[in-house]
């Protein structure tokens, strides 16, 4: 039994350097992603008053040339519906073909939300033996050393977390009303074209 348990806490201990170079890469990942957020966030505030106004125009079914109609996330979707000449069979595969970019786009901080804490949770109790076994033998500095690992962990994996649930929350969001405005975009078209026929 002592020799299984001796197994166990060398596998356990072996981890503890790979579980802290892959927190390191979480923390650095989300933070990285934080910025490309920060930036989608003030592309998609400059472009709302447009956006805005694209959908007012659609609703009253002005005639909009969609192919030269501005920049902008929302705008270059609908130049790429125009081009198919909203056919709708066309129109709605590509729709649905944006939504599934934006579920691989979501997919990497959904990860992110699930790996981190389990990740910051093992850098927790691994060094937790240590710091015990160093607390029985009396050895205040190994035990303070592995605590203070412990913490670190804990802080980080919550860290990386918190900002892959935040990206992940607000983009879905995003992500949602974009695929929705397409829709109708493309519903408005359509009715369109069949009030022009009758």
């Amino acid at each position: 039994m002592s020799q299984v348990t001796q197994i166990l806490n060398w596998v356990s201990n072996s981890l503890l350097l790979p579980v802290i170079v892959l927190l390191l890469a979480a923390l650095i990942s989300s933070l990285i992603s934080l910025g490309g957020f920060c930036a989608t966030y003030l592309a998609l505030l400059n472009e709302k008053k447009k956006r805005t106004a694209l959908l007012k125009d659609i609703k009253e079914d002005k005639d909009i040339d969609f192919i030269n109609c501005g920049g902008g996330i929302f705008a270059g979707h609908l130049a790429e519906l125009a081009k198919f000449n909203w056919n709708e069979l066309e129109c709605e595969k590509r729709i649905s073909e944006i939504e599934s970019e934006y579920e691989k786009e979501l997919e990497r901080s959904r990860f992110m939300t699930k790996v981190a804490p389990m990740l910051g949770l093992m850098g927790t109790l691994i060094p937790m033996g240590p710091a015990l076994a160093g607390l029985a033998s009396g050895d205040i500095a190994n035990m303070a050393y592995n605590m203070q690992i412990a913490f670190a962990t804990t802080v980080v994996g919550c860290v990386s977390a918190g900002i892959a649930l935040l990206i992940y929350s607000v983009k879905k969001h995003w992500f949602s009303g974009e695929i929705a405005n397409l829709r109708y975009a493309l519903d408005r078209k359509l009715l369109q074209e069949v009030k022009r026929e009758d």
